[in-house]
Formats: structure tokens, sequence, C-alpha cells
């Protein structure tokens, strides 16, 4: 049996809120339906945020609601503190994700207080989260680099690693929040954690910044990741991390990962049929390779 690498799917939020627009909400609905369709069964669908910081998101629960829910689909909201949560269980979300970020300078900019805050806040969030049958999950972002303080030390992201693992996660993720990430970070940083945390399930986000996102990714297989953040087409990057590019694709993503002999459980046919259907909505093309390049074997040669 090949190993099986879970792909979260972040487009409908992460990639969806640097738009410079802001996509209705029908299309949004559309989007994460056909990423379902296409065997996705986890997904970021939305973020319960400050609609005045971040407006693309300012639908969440019209979202929520707009979906056809299935039992067998984690429909993941990322919150940032008490007031996100509580709108992330009202509107249905079964899962909840929290992002605390390394650098303290660059918390402060993104969630308007301190590293130390964030992490109260979570550890809080997610002892309300098992009590109320949510299943709670972490992102120390920034992990590889920060725009500000520049360098992250290996041991500064382990010590935020193991503060909220306090907390009883899902799973940690360690995020290339600013995309300056190499594969030799990848494998230290993944290294220690498995060493600190033995047991916790780990994950890694990474964008496509400095063309090292598909690279990262293989990496943090190599070093034992059960799950990869992606993003379909590549679209997206934190709004607040100055010359943020996308993430990583989700179609060149499962393309490399399925002909490395991992399994996903992705119809990758279907993949690049929403990436199409995708560029058509916001009417520019999308960084995607698979969206120019497509598949290979081509469709004629495999019926060969």
């Amino acid at each position: 049996m090949s190993r099986h690498i879970e792909i979260v799917e972040v487009g409908p939020r992460d990639g969806l809120q640097s738009e410079p627009g802001v996509m209705p909400t029908s299309a949004k609905v559309e989007f994460i339906e056909r990423l379902i369709d296409a065997g996705l069964r986890r997904l970021e669908v939305t973020s319960f945020v400050n609609p005045k910081k971040v407006p693309q998101m300012a639908d969440a629960e019209q979202v929520l609601a707009g979906l056809n829910k299935r039992p067998d689909v984690r429909y993941v909201g990322l919150v940032l503190n008490q007031k996100g949560f509580e709108r992330a269980v009202a509107a249905g979300c079964n899962e909840v994700g929290m992002a605390v970020v390394a650098s303290d300078t660059f918390n402060r900019r993104n969630q308007g207080v301190g590293t130390d805050e964030s992490i109260a806040a979570w550890l809080d969030i997610a002892k309300q989260a098992h009590a109320a049958g949510v299943r709670p999950q972490v992102t120390v972002s920034a992990a590889f680099g920060c725009p500000f303080e520049g360098e992250v030390s290996v041991d500064r992201v382990i010590e935020v690693a193991c503060r909220v693992a306090e907390g009883n996660p899902h799973e940690i993720a360690f995020a290339d929040t600013i995309g300056v990430g190499v594969p030799s970070q990848v494998s230290e940083i993944l290294g220690r954690a498995t060493a600190a945390l033995p047991g916790m399930r780990l994950r890694a986000h990474f964008h496509n910044t400095r063309n090292t996102g598909l690279a990262n990714a293989y990496a943090a297989v190599v070093a034992g990741v059960s799950a990869l953040d992606s993003s379909a087409g590549g679209i997206g990057g934190c709004p607040f991390a100055p010359s943020a590019t996308g993430n990583i694709p989700t179609e060149d993503l499962v393309y490399m990962l399925e002909r490395s002999g991992y399994s996903t459980g992705i119809d990758l046919d279907k993949l690049i049929a929403t990436g199409e259907w995708l560029q058509g909505v916001l009417g520019r093309s999308i960084p995607s390779m698979l969206l120019k390049a497509g598949t290979f074997p081509k469709p004629a040669a495999r019926a060969a």
C-alpha cells in the first residue's frame, strides 16, 4: 500500500483572502463544492476575522450556510480569538484552526497582540473546542522566517510548538508564511519537532514566493508529515506579509505526490477542471503549472 498524504485545501480561505476583489458568496460555495467533488475531504472554507481587515471573508456565515454538508468532510474555519471561535462553531464548522506566529512582531502586525497572548487564547479556545466536539488544530506561522525580524531560530519555533501542544491539538502545522524556506530548514524543523513532540501529528504549509514550495513539500513528506496544505490554482498569500505570493498549487502538489508513489484520493482531472473554472471566475490566469502544461501521460497515451 502506498503511503497516504492528506491534502488540506486552503484556497477558499488563504487563496481568496488576498484577492483584490471579493468573490460572490455563491461562487465561493460552488468553488468548495467542486473541490469536494474532486475528492478533497478537509478544506479551510473561510475565516472568522474582522471583516474590516479582511473584507474577502466577510460572508463567512453565509458560505457555511450555503454548503451541502457531508459527514465525511471537515469544514475548517480559521479563528484568531474567542469571538472568531464562537462564530465558527455557531456557523457549523466541525474543525477550527488557529495561527500563532513564531515572530512576536509579525504576530502583533497580523493579530494585534503578542505571541504570548495568542498562545494563551489558543489554549483557551482548544479547551472549549474539545468540550464542544469541534476538532482544534494550530499552526505555527512564520516558522521559516519573518518579514520584520528576519531569521527565526529553530529553538524559538520548537518552543512555540511545545507551548501550543499543551492544548492537545489534532495536529500542529508549521507554516512558511512568506515563502522563504528551503528543504534543509524543513528537514531540521520537522526533525526537531518530531523529537520534541513524539506522537504528535504534523502538517506543513508552504508558500511559493521564491519557487521553493514544492521542494519544501516533498522534504516535509520525507520528514514524516501526514498532511500538507495547498491552494487550488496556487492562488493566495498572506495579506499582511509584504511581497507574499500564492500557496503551492493543489494540482501541482497532487501530481508530484501521485507520480512519486504516494496516494491522495484526489481526482486530478476534476481538480484541473476546477482550476480552469476558477480562472474564468477571477478573470485572469493563475499560477498552477498543470493548468498550463496538463498531466502526464496525456489521456490519449493512457488509453493506448
